[in-house]
Parts: C-alpha cells; structure tokens; sequence
C-alpha cells in the first residue's frame, strides 16, 4: 500500500524539482531582494525593510512605467480579444479554403518575439519602412514620443492573434451542434446566437484569455529592449523594461526586484477579481 502511494510522487518529483529551482525559489529570492540592501554581484549585504519601496514609488520613471504598463494593458486586452474573437466566428464552419485562412490567423504563432521586432522596426522605418511609403507618411514611429507606445502595442497584439484565434476556434467549434440547430429552429437570429448562445458557452475560455493576456501585457519588455530602450523620453519604459534595465543595466537588483514584484502584485489582482466575476458571469458546458 505504502509503495503504491510512494509511486505518483516519483513521477511528480521531476517537475517539483524544476519547479523549485525556477519557480519558486527565484521568486522567494525577488522577495527577499526587495527588503534587503545588495551589491551589484547580488549579495545580501543588510535588512532594509520598507525603505526600497519608499525609494522606487518615489521615483517620477516609476510612475511613468507603470502608466504605459496600464495603457498597454488596457488597450491590448480588449482589441486582441474582438479580434480573435471575431476571426474565430468567420473560420468557425469548416470549408473548402479552412486550412488556408486558418493558417493565416495562426500565423504569428510560428514568427518568435524578437524576429517579429525587427521586422516591425523595418515595417514602420521612417526611411525604408513601405508602411510610410503605402500611406503617403513620414512618421518615425518608433522614434517618436507620440507613436513609439503606439507602434510597439500594434506590435503585441499582432503576436497575440494566433494562438488566442486557435483557443478561440477550437472552443466554439466544441459547441454542441444541437443547440445552434434548436436556436435556429426557434427563429434565433445570428446576432441573438452569438451573443446569447456562443459567447456564454465559450465564456471559460474568455477568462482565460482575459487573465494570460493582461499578464502578458504587463510583462511586455521585448519591444522594448529590441527596438526602443525605453525611449524616445521613456515613452515606451515598461515595468519590466525598467526591471530589466535596473538589474541587468544598473545591478541595482534591490529596484528590479521591488518592481517585478509590483507587476507580479497587479496580476495577481486581476486574476482574483477576473475569478470573482467568473461566478456570475461564466458559464461552464
């Protein structure tokens, strides 16, 4: 009996072994980093208690991080979502062209982050860039303080599309067919099937995508390393452009740390109010 109970925690040892190396313990060591005074080698060199976080919301860069962190987050969000929703509803019946169109949609699943960077940056070059060419502009877009937030947000909701558009799809297309033919039988219109059938049905896989995409807005920072370095006038600085900057430009890891846990605090409060709002308002099959 006892070898028996023995045998799942074997196979769970793998994992928990890694889990612990490159979860928990960085993030315990990020914790106790924000309390502590450390050198640039990351050493612990004394207790510092509150005096960290005075020092970093004190900051004017700070305050403006985490305004583009919100900004980002709040237009990015949204706009991925009707997006793939909405390709989504129009690849949902399977045709003759379905692997076409949805190879398509898919697409920027298979370009990586840093690739994609650079061919934005080439895209909306000032001088080569064939967006300015095609619109008759001369816009530094990501040069400028007025367009560089704005370029790298069209930038991550474009890498956003591909894999929320297969979620998407997969999940209305899970949809029991009985119930669309019910609907329709009893004279539901497209509109009234989508919003009163379709989205409710789907509503687990919107709050999912809701969650991972407002994390993964506020951990953007490849645009930022990439293309821009936070600028031009921090107009791009991120919290994690700044962390990374902190740490690995400055070693100031008592800063980074104070930072990252300030993103990490602010997705973990969506999550618990997206999962308060998931009782009423989400549906599960």
């Amino acid at each position: 009996m006892k070898k028996r109970n023995l045998k799942p925690l074997l196979f769970l040892l793998p994992i928990l072994i890694f889990s612990i190396a490159f979860v928990y313990y960085p993030f315990a060591r990020v914790i106790v980093n924000s309390f502590s005074l450390v050198n640039a080698k990351g050493q612990l060199k004394g207790f510092a208690g509150l005096e960290n976080y005075r020092y970093v919301f004190s900051r004017g860069d700070f305050a403006v991080a985490l305004g583009n962190s919100l900004k980002l987050a709040a237009v990015n969000v949204p706009v991925t979502l009707f997006i793939t929703i909405f390709l989504a509803l129009l690849a949902e019946k399977k045709r003759r062209l379905s692997p076409v169109y949805e190879t398509l949609f898919a697409l920027p699943m298979s370009v990586s982050m840093s690739a994609a960077c650079m061919i934005f940056k080439s895209m909306f070059s000032p001088a080569l860039g064939w967006v300015n060419y095609f619109f008759g502009l001369s816009l530094g877009w990501f040069e400028s303080r007025e367009t560089a937030l704005a370029s790298c947000l069209i930038l991550t909701i474009w890498m956003g599309i591909g894999f929320d558009f297969l979620l998407f799809l997969s999940a209305l297309r899970g949809i029991p067919d009985q119930l669309l033919e019910a609907s329709e039988l009893d004279g539901a219109g497209l509109f009234t099937r989508i919003f009163r059938i379709k989205l409710p049905l789907i509503s687990p896989t919107i709050l999912y995508v809701l969650c991972t995409n407002f994390v993964l807005a506020l951990l953007t920072s490849a645009p930022m390393i990439i293309i821009t370095q936070g600028g031009p006038a921090r107009s791009t600085t991120t919290l994690m452009y700044m962390m990374y900057a902190s740490g690995f430009g400055s070693s100031d890891y008592s800063l980074a740390a104070v930072v990252a846990l300030c993103a990490f605090v602010l997705s973990l409060g969506f999550t618990i109010l997206s999962f308060v709002f998931e009782r009423k308002r989400v549906h599960y099959q």
